[in-house]
């Protein structure tokens, strides 16, 4: 377990904090609350430090346009869920981001099931121009699409640490959340320590 500090070459990455994500939402993920007490702790590190925000964000098309490929109706894994411009995919209301914060928003498009914030975005290019060293991860799924960009952000180059706390996993089958911590420590990301 890692006890290091945000610092200013460094970003902060919220991933998919949505209100179908969290209590009440359509696919809420259980303990997001407790999550979200420890994520906005780091959100308040991150300002004090100047250290870069983002935020991603499923962004699904309108139903009358199409049924996107993650739905069961297509074949996915989830019911309908995060779709754009509905209450369901706003960030949730808790949620107090910089005014500086990097908006990016992924899985427009129908046809694709995207997970990571890096897919398909420009992301990790961005980072890269901005200087950016390490990144700092926490959100909504810690097996779905935490995972997912953590790998990413190791594919990318970018040192990269999980904020454990400030994760839950929305565990499918009964061991996700624990063979998702062992595959991305196994591809190099760190834990890192409840004290910032």
């Amino acid at each position: 377990m890692t006890n290091v500090n945000l610092d200013s070459p460094d970003a902060l990455i919220v991933v998919n904090v949505q209100n179908d994500f969290c209590p009440g939402g359509r696919l809420a993920v259980e303990g997001a609350g407790t999550a979200m007490l420890a994520l906005y702790h780091w959100i308040g590190l991150a300002v004090k430090s100047g250290t870069m925000m983002v935020a991603s964000r499923c962004w699904h098309p309108p139903r009358q346009v199409s049924y996107h490929a993650s739905y069961k109706e297509r074949g996915g894994t989830w019911p309908q869920h995060c779709i754009t411009d509905s209450r369901g995919a706003d960030f949730y209301s808790n949620l107090e981001l910089s005014e500086e914060a990097v908006i990016v928003s992924k899985g427009a498009s129908s046809s694709k099931d995207i997970y990571s914030a890096f897919d398909d975005t420009g992301l990790g290019e961005r980072l890269r121009r901005a200087g950016v060293r390490g990144v700092w991860i926490g959100g909504l799924a810690q097996d779905g699409c935490v995972r997912a960009s953590i790998l990413a952000a190791l594919a990318e180059g970018f040192e990269t640490y999980l904020i454990q706390n400030a994760t839950r996993p929305a565990n499918l089958k009964p061991d996700d959340g624990k063979r998702s911590i062992e595959e991305m420590l196994k591809s190099g990301a760190q834990l890192v320590d409840d004290r910032a």
